[in-house]
């Protein structure tokens, strides 16, 4: 069995380009939120199971695909027992390298979980296939699901814009309801306003909660501070342009609330090993006019 990406220790943020993997196992609760740098593909094969996803939560019923970028932290709370559940770890950078429709793209970036709106029933026995294949090692066979896998991904993601969006408003998970809910709209809060001037103080006011009980929520719902949800979402508005414009570095630091160069460009390889333009160029944009400090 491949060694699972859900139970890693809590790294800050997964360099760019990790391996494709994918893996099964029976699907349980997580102690907080993690994170890295890949888009998830999820079927559960029966149960039910539910994510605290950007401090929403989102259901995954059985046999429905479920996809999402996997830099917004993300949680399982509520697992029926002896879920089995199929991950596939799609790099970051392959799936920029697809040609699908840029909206969707963009919304998967920005955090939009998305369910399959025309379940297959071959999706079962497919990925049971792939993950079967994956396991035995074969380098050939590997390939092949690899391309089978972003195939299916250009397939969802049609399918989605063929179907009209219907709002899903999932149940209300196991854990402190209240505590859920300050955290929902303190992601809000930041997804509204992260481009400016924020500090825990301010959310805290804008959203009516005192700023230790704010750090206190996001920490028992998300497992992170405040300050680090902001700084990782920042970050994910950030990769999100450097792939998908040709926006100046400089630009792009002020627009997702970084407040100078320097700063993003330290966080930037801090967290990611490698600097804006380096990223850049890895997913096609090298040609963008960039300033960096290399």
């Amino acid at each position: 069995m491949t060694k699972s990406l859900r139970f890693r220790g809590e790294k800050a943020f997964s360099v760019p380009g990790e391996e494709f993997l994918i893996e099964r196992h029976i699907a349980d609760t997580m102690a907080i939120a993690h994170w890295h740098n890949h888009v998830e593909i999820n079927l559960l094969m029966k149960g039910r199971m539910n994510y605290l996803f950007n401090g929403r939560q989102e259901e995954v019923e059985a046999g429905k695909l479920v996809l999402f970028w996997a830099a917004i932290p993300h949680r399982t709370i509520d697992v029926s027992k002896n879920a089995p559940l199929i991950c596939i770890y799609l790099p970051l950078v392959d799936f920029l390298g697809l040609s699908i429709d840029r909206r969707i793209r963009q919304d998967i970036m920005q955090g939009r979980f998305l369910t399959d709106p025309r379940p297959a029933w071959a999706d079962t026995a497919q990925m049971s296939r792939w993950a079967q294949e994956w396991e035995e090692g074969k380098p050939t066979r590997r390939r092949l699901a690899a391309d089978e896998v972003r195939l299916r991904v250009k397939r969802l993601v049609l399918d989605t814009l063929e179907t009209p969006h219907i709002e899903h408003r999932p149940t209300v998970a196991p854990i402190n309801s209240a505590a859920v809910q300050r955290a929902e709209a303190l992601t809000e809060l930041i997804g509204a306003r992260h481009a400016g001037s924020l500090s825990l103080t301010k959310l805290a006011k804008l959203s009516g909660i005192h700023p230790s009980t704010a750090n206190r929520t996001f920490r028992e719902v998300l497992g992170v501070s405040v300050n680090e949800y902001l700084i990782r979402y920042r970050l994910a508005q950030a990769i999100q342009r450097l792939a998908d414009t040709n926006d100046p570095v400089l630009q792009i630091a002020y627009d997702c609330g970084f407040g100078s160069s320097s700063r993003f460009y330290d966080l930037f390889k801090h967290r990611t090993g490698m600097t804006p333009k380096v990223f850049r160029a890895r997913v096609g944009r090298a040609g963008a006019p960039d300033v960096d400090h290399d």
